[in-house]
């Protein structure tokens, strides 16, 4: 142990020194000289990062003499988060703290009253973890986490840094560094728009494969109840019924862009060759929500709460597009009773085109070249705004067909649909006001954040893990990864260092 007065030396960062001067001499040798470039870069990337981690081991070593220094000049008062005062000074404490060099050992003094916890106020001037993992190595986690598995990225963690993080410490990072998400967009402010410029709100959902005890409680009673028909297998038809609905959010801004039926969907005969179809609207400023843990009710509730913020006087169009499933419509209405505001509910165009086809095939064989117009002319029929008409020739086409129930339930299951959501398809307003017709975002969105990453060959969540996941795959796609950062380590601090110490004069 050094002496407690020893003042700062010139010569701090003697070791990192003399460490690039081997190194120099080596890359100068004969030796070096005959070396592939590829192990070049193997010997340059293993010694510069202990060349790295030395200069950060000896910048800490300078701290630490400056603040015994400070400290030996004149003892500041030091006082716990409980209030207390802590009145003696003990130095050398040490810590470890694994970086993205590798591990190095932090000194401080500390500060000390009997039956209290240690005070080190050097721990706050640096804004130290509560854990021995760095923020920079957390960044590096989340970085590689969000994108491919935790195993790929302990490699990759291990390869670049040194074996100083385990697996389960790894997803106790995600966990912590997605904790402050909900807060960071509660406090951001909204890019204003003018009152021209549509707002559009959609909500989708994707199951994700959990471990048992991260089902919901009807899914997870319906598996233990499940008896199944074989031992080894599923039989035709049975399900696993490990999979627990993760629900996603998506709010964006579109300039309104009016079209026609057949800038949609082509009529028969094809498109003529001059007749170029008019674009859809562009979606802008999107932001994205998703959630496991929490239901359908919270995220469309989020939703709802960012499209507020964005138009909290109500003066822009609302649009919000589903696939026409009847608990998220009731919910939709919900939250529109509660933010007093009118929204103009659009089903997606995909999923009624859908709906034709599976009718299609009742009427038609298998390669007929006609069913494709028959779809267009009903599809153009109902972008038109005549739903019912449509509804009601199938109805009439089903029935003068003759066609056993079994062979025409694709055309009842049609006609109920459009039918029963009548009131959203008024695809001819739509598209005369501008609006988009299709919920090309979500879907998009739904693939991304869970099917790219969640839905990976072999991967069973827990719902922590899962949920931190989602949640910063979705600040990624939305752009405010680094933003967010540097939110959460405002908090972080601010969770860990609650009283402001006294900061040494470590320029001694």
């Amino acid at each position: 142990m050094r002496r407690y007065d020893m003042p700062p030396s010139a010569d701090s960062f003697e070791e990192a020194t003399k460490m690039f001067g081997v190194l120099v001499t080596d890359l100068a040798s004969p030796h070096s000289g005959e070396l592939p470039h590829h192990e070049l870069e193997e010997l340059l990337e293993m010694r510069g990062r202990d060349l790295l981690r030395q200069l950060f081991q000896d910048h800490l070593d300078l701290r630490e003499r400056r603040e015994r220094e400070a400290v030996s000049k004149s003892r500041p008062a030091v006082v716990g988060a409980d209030g207390l005062l802590r009145p003696r000074l003990e130095t050398g404490h040490q810590r470890l703290l694994a970086t993205v060099f590798g591990t190095v050992t932090v000194s401080r003094c500390a500060w000390r009253r009997l039956q209290t916890a240690n005070v080190h106020p050097a721990d706050a001037v640096l804004s130290l973890p509560k854990g021995r993992h760095s923020h920079g190595l957390a960044r590096l986690v989340i970085q590689h986490a969000i994108r491919t598995s935790y195993d790929a990225t302990k490699e990759t963690v291990d390869r670049r840094c040194g074996p100083i993080l385990g697996k389960r410490r790894l997803a106790q990072i995600l966990v912590e560094a997605a904790g402050d998400i909900d807060a960071y967009y509660e406090a951001r402010v909204v890019q204003p728009c003018t009152a021209a410029t549509v707002l559009v709100l959609s909500a989708d959902g994707k199951g994700i494969v959990m471990r048992p005890e991260a089902l919901r409680e009807a899914p997870r009673q319906a598996a233990a109840r499940r008896q199944r028909t074989f031992r080894t297998r599923l039989a035709i038809g049975e399900k696993n019924a490990r999979k627990r609905m993760a629900t996603l959010g998506a709010v964006y801004d579109a300039e309104p862009a009016p079209r026609r039926p057949h800038d949609v969907i082509a009529p028969p005969g094809k498109r003529a060759g001059d007749d170029t179809p008019r674009p859809g609207p562009l979606a802008r400023q999107k932001w994205l929500c998703a959630s496991v843990r929490h239901d359908a009710e919270h995220v469309v509730g989020q939703v709802f709460a960012h499209a507020q913020a964005r138009d909290p006087h109500h003066r822009r169009s609302w649009v919000v597009l589903v696939d026409g499933a009847r608990h998220q419509l009731d919910l939709v209405r919900a939250e529109a009773r509660f933010h007093h505001v009118d929204v103009h509910i659009v089903i997606d165009i995909i999923h009624v085109l859908e709906k034709i086809w599976a009718a299609a095939w009742c009427f038609h064989h298998t390669g007929d070249k006609s069913t494709e117009d028959w779809a267009a002319t009903q599809a153009l029929a109902i972008l038109h705004g005549d739903a019912a008409g449509v509804a009601d020739t199938l109805q009439a086409q089903a029935d003068a067909s003759g066609l056993p129930q079994e062979q025409r339930q694709g055309a009842d299951v049609c006609v109920r649909y459009l039918r029963n959501n009548n009131d959203f398809l008024h695809y001819d307003r739509a598209l005369e006001a501008g609006w988009p017709i299709a919920t090309g975002i979500i879907e998009g969105a739904a693939r991304h954040l869970i099917a790219d990453r969640l839905d990976i060959s072999g991967a069973r969540w827990g719902l922590k893990g899962a949920e931190a996941v989602l949640k910063l795959r979705a600040v990624a796609a939305n752009g405010d990864l680094d933003t967010y950062w540097q939110h959460h380590l405002a908090a972080e601090h601010q969770r860990n260092y609650p009283v402001d110490q006294p900061r040494y004069s470590l320029t001694a």
